[in-house]
């Protein structure tokens, strides 16, 4: 195992486009997946990457640090939050999100499934 690992979301391992309105920058360390996402205003999860998903909620978990903008979730079951800068936010599985306001929501996520936003899986 290698004991130092340092990369930059400058120069991301992949980048996944959501169908619209923002995109998934992945970065691997130590086998383990991180995300810095970008949700452009009007973006919404049941538009934007459900046709990618297929599936009628999100699956995926998070662990969110929330850099700027506002999102609001709205779990399945009909719980829900928003949240913005400087917050952690976790989220199950199940649920729909959307950006809230005008402004570009930025996330750095520690715990999405590697298959999040990927197309073909």
């Amino acid at each position: 195992m290698v004991a130092l690992e340092s990369k930059s979301f400058d120069q991301p391992d992949e980048v996944r486009p959501f169908t619209d309105k923002g995109e998934a920058q992945m970065v691997t360390l130590a086998g383990s997946m991180v995300s810095k996402a970008r949700f452009e205003p009007g973006w919404r999860w049941s538009e934007h990457v459900q046709p990618i998903a297929g599936t009628e909620s999100c699956q995926s978990p998070h662990f969110l640090y929330m850099m700027s903008g506002r999102m609001h979730v709205v779990m399945d079951d009909g719980t829900e939050a928003e949240a913005g800068p400087n917050q952690l936010v976790r989220i199950e599985p199940g649920h729909d999100a959307w950006v809230v306001g005008d402004e570009p929501c930025v996330v750095v996520d520690f715990g999405m499934s590697p298959t999040y936003a990927k197309r073909g899986s």
